[in-house]
């Protein structure tokens, strides 16, 4: 009978909390899933879209809002690049080995003429990729490139 009386009393307290506690609907979405419109924005070249959306996001945890954010910043129709590179970094802080950043950051150095720190995040890419990526491939084309503009 006594154990009747607690099984019950467990069932009610279960249900009395899971009743009280509704999951918001940020927490049940992925990273990616509330990313994807400012995604959508940046494929869209709707740059300062994506950063209305990436701030409504608020992902501040996250190296791909990071990256994001600075790409949208780079890429605007009036780049503010030092803010950009405040996200490439913070990106990087976030996870050293994030190929998306490392490959933007390294674009953002070559238009503040660093060549010799865009030349410093292909070698971090080079790390990170192992076996070759795309966005290492990119990188060392723009960096090809910029050599070839700026002699």
């Amino acid at each position: 009978m006594k154990n009747i009386f607690i099984a019950s009393l467990l069932v009610c307290s279960f249900h009395a909390w899971s009743a009280d506690s509704t999951p918001t609907q940020a927490s049940s979405k992925s990273a990616t899933e509330i990313l994807l419109p400012a995604r959508n924005a940046i494929k869209a070249g709707n740059y300062e879209k994506a950063i209305e959306l990436l701030t409504e996001a608020d992902q501040k945890k996250s190296a791909d809002w990071h990256n994001l954010m600075g790409y949208s910043l780079r890429k605007k129709a009036v780049p503010n690049l030092n803010e950009a590179e405040k996200y490439y970094i913070t990106a990087l802080n976030l996870d050293s080995t994030h190929r998306g950043a490392l490959e933007y950051y390294g674009e953002l150095l070559l238009l503040k003429n660093d060549l010799s720190g865009a030349e410093k995040m292909l070698a971090r890419l080079d790390k990170a990729c192992m076996f070759g990526c795309e966005e290492f491939q990119d990188l060392k084309k723009s960096i090809q490139q910029y050599k070839i503009q700026k002699p």
